[in-house]
């Protein structure tokens, strides 16, 4: 259960962290630039931490697609930027391949946590 709080909190930063480039206007503003350094290096490290008990597929592609899909939203809300019918359809998909790919893992998981106990 840890590992998903880990994978969660990543998730948060990363999205912080790609909210922050946005706002340093490439790289020209000083506290978002900060942001950005402390966004992504601590997503790395709960990523790697939550590396501990989650398979490195089902993480990072967790990772990735529900952080794509936040900043899409962040986007939408604090940029004014247009989501078309064909972009809510990919990232549906991008979500729903997450999802798939994490059930795909469970069979496997459950044996691996049982072996190590």
């Amino acid at each position: 259960m840890r590992g998903f709080l880990y994978l969660a909190l990543a998730i948060l930063s990363e999205v912080f962290g790609s909210t922050m480039l946005k706002f340093s206007e490439g790289f020209t503003q000083f506290w978002p630039i900060i942001g950005v350094a402390a966004g992504f290096l601590s997503a790395f490290t709960f990523l790697s931490f939550s590396l501990r008990t989650i398979d490195l597929s089902s993480a990072y592609a967790t990772w990735s697609g529900i952080g794509t899909a936040l900043t899409a939203v962040v986007g939408f809300l604090l940029f004014g930027e247009t989501v078309s019918l064909k972009g809510i359809c990919g990232l549906t998909l991008i979500i729903a391949g997450v999802v798939l790919l994490n059930q795909s893992k469970a069979p496997n998981k459950e044996k691996k946590q049982t072996a190590c106990h």
